[in-house]
């Protein structure tokens, strides 16, 4: 996507890109121990072989239906990250953890630290989607909403993250997690704009994209400044806070083509709206595979 010119003074920009960090900062506390509950999964229930009608141990069950190992060991991490308690949440994991982002245990240790000293007052909910069994673990997908408040440079914000993702355990312990999609949205000031966020969830390596965030209320001749950021999804990036470039937007919000990677992966696309009467940072997760 092209880059913009800078326009807002550097606290604004500096405030909107800490914004954005938060937005990402809350994806790897979900994704760290949230989904915290399956052996490893193929991508589909059709790439496992061994999924089948004839055998439904294979094949994913409904959420009503979940084990009470499963459920109870979720309500226990959902516990253990309300009380922000690092130690509590990771004793859930295995020394060989592993992470779709790259992320090791040593690695989600400091960074949850790091998160919950910026942003004291997360709290977690998680659902389960599905599940099925898999040798002696499960392979289950849940969704996971986290919620919360803080203030950056004078400014109350809401944060808000959904996400996706699919997990696995062996021997009561979490080995390996995997994102399946995210969407996180930073919001601050006296009213924050209303945002609609049109962007697929994959493409195809080099194709063409939109990324729309169009803003719901009636412009009434007010100015808004926008800023698009495309980035690739990596453990490193949590913590870091990138420079923003912002735009005058000729119309009720961001309206942008970008042009996927050459090479496969997970990228955040994030967008920016300022308007005299508050910001709103959304970020959302995007797969570019091959053909």
């Amino acid at each position: 996507m092209r880059r913009f010119t800078a326009f807002p003074a550097a606290p604004l920009s500096r405030f909107i890109a800490q914004s954005l960090t938060a937005a990402l900062l809350i994806s790897v506390v979900a994704g760290g121990f949230h989904r915290a509950v399956a052996q490893e999964a193929p991508a589909s229930p059709s790439a496992n072989p061994a999924a089948s009608p004839s055998n439904p141990a294979a094949n994913p069950a409904p959420a009503s239906d979940a084990p009470a190992a499963v459920t109870q060991l979720i309500s226990q991490i959902d516990a253990a990250a309300n009380q922000r308690n690092p130690q509590a949440v990771l004793r859930f994991y295995s020394p060989q953890f592993t992470h779709s982002d790259g992320l090791t245990r040593q690695t989600l240790e400091s960074t949850l630290r790091q998160v919950w000293e910026r942003y004291p007052n997360l709290t977690y909910q998680t659902a389960i989607d599905s599940w099925r069994q898999e040798g002696n673990g499960y392979v289950v997908e849940t969704t996971t909403t986290i919620t919360g408040n803080q203030t950056v440079a004078n400014r109350p914000s809401t944060l808000t993250s959904t996400i996706r993702s699919r997990q696995q355990i062996q021997g009561n312990q979490i080995v390996q997690q995997e994102i399946l999609s995210e969407t996180s949205q930073v919001a601050s000031g006296a009213k924050p704009p209303t945002l609609e966020v049109i962007l697929p969830e994959q493409v195809t390596i080099g194709q063409s994209f939109d990324f729309d965030a169009i803003v719901q209320e009636p412009l009434e001749n007010r100015i808004l400044l926008g800023a698009v950021q495309d980035e690739p999804v990596s453990a490193s990036g949590y913590l870091q806070t990138t420079p923003l470039e912002f735009e005058v937007l000729s119309a009720g919000g961001l309206f942008k083509q970008g042009r996927a990677a050459a090479v496969p992966g997970e990228r955040w696309i994030s967008g920016v709206i300022v308007r005299d009467d508050g910001i709103t940072a959304v970020s959302q997760r995007m797969q570019v595979v091959r053909p």
